[in-house]
């Protein structure tokens, strides 16, 4: 969210202890139900049998079953805007009366004036500049508090429901599926780690220690006696693009056997994880489907997909089509 250009054999009971209490019951159903039985769900299939089999040729060790998956556009949608753009949106408009010089200073002149068109102009300097203005100058378990209410009311401007209502299901799925098979998952995105920290556990089955993501600096400090981290203005890590590589390398300290994307943002991811040795499992989610969801890729400002969707089929990535491969995209 940081920078435009990032475009971000099961055993049944297994599931029952995977799914956190927000999530649809799976318990009982069939092994990846909302998918379509056709060739993007066989190759997932494959791979996790062809991996997790003892003898197998490409068998690995529960400790090596290492995967990373992007939040925005994978994980849950991210049109028309990321969902932590409109929380810094949310709390320029929130925080203006006590910046009236925001009233004629870009980029806040145009969020309060509602010119989306004038946000996107501003680039990744303004993306900034909101950042630091919305996210900092406060504790992070303030900015917590800050975030967890925000959620909890904040409405998708065309459903009307949570945002955390369109989560994609066929991917949680796959997030339970991967986690009864022992493969350990980490949440790779370009969101704010303290934006996603708060409810990826709630809603995804992550916990906030399995999730990376672009960070604003922070230090020690003791507010009337009591110790505090604060939060500062200044961006410390962006974990979009080639930063997720080195993000994962970073805070994981594991090379992945699986990754799973959407745009050109989580191309260096991708690429990285299916270099390594033995077998490895690419996966980019193309949104072709504008009746369920949103039709977008090349020309989108959010998840651009382009080079992927260019060299997926050469480097051996799967590539999900919504419309075809997924029976159903956000929880019931």
């Amino acid at each position: 969210m940081f920078e435009i250009s990032r475009r971000s054999a099961l055993k049944i009971a297994a599931f029952a202890a995977a799914t956190s209490s927000m999530r649809p019951a799976l318990a009982g159903s069939a092994i990846l139900a909302s998918w379509v039985d056709g060739n993007a769900k066989a190759r997932i299939m494959d791979f996790v049998t062809a991996t997790t089999t003892e003898g197998s040729a490409d068998f690995v060790e529960p400790a090596a079953r290492v995967a990373v998956f992007d939040n925005d556009g994978t994980l849950w949608g991210e049109q028309p805007t990321y969902v932590q753009l409109a929380f810094a949106l949310d709390r320029v408009k929130q925080l203006a009366p006590q910046h009236p010089e925001w009233q004629t200073t870009e980029p806040f002149k145009s969020v309060l004036a509602g010119d989306m068109a004038g946000v996107a102009a501003s680039g990744e300097r303004g993306l900034l500049e909101l950042v630091a203005a919305t996210h900092a100058g406060m504790s992070a378990a303030e900015f917590e508090k800050i975030v967890s209410d925000w959620i909890a009311s904040a409405r998708h401007p065309a459903s009307g429901r949570p945002y955390t209502g369109h989560i994609f299901q066929p991917m949680v799925e796959l997030i339970d599926y991967l986690k009864a098979n022992q493969f350990e998952v980490f949440i790779v995105s370009g969101g704010g780690v303290e934006f996603m920290r708060p409810w990826t556990e709630r809603v995804y089955g992550i916990p906030p220690q399995n999730v990376v993501g672009s960070s604003i600096k922070t230090k020690y400090e003791l507010r009337d006696g009591v110790p505090a981290i604060m939060r500062l203005p200044e961006i410390d890590f962006i974990d979009d693009g080639p930063g997720k590589p080195v993000g994962i390398n970073k805070f994981i300290g594991k090379h992945p056997i699986a990754a799973f994307g959407n745009s050109d943002g989580d191309f260096e991811m991708l690429e990285w994880t299916t270099s390594g040795h033995g077998r490895r499992f690419g996966l980019i989610v193309h949104h072709d489907d504008a009746q369920r969801e949103n039709a977008y890729d090349r020309d989108s400002h959010f998840g651009r997909l382009a080079r992927g969707l260019d060299e997926a089929p050469a480097r051996g990535w799967t590539l999900v089509s919504i419309k075809d491969d997924w029976k159903v995209v956000y929880p019931e």
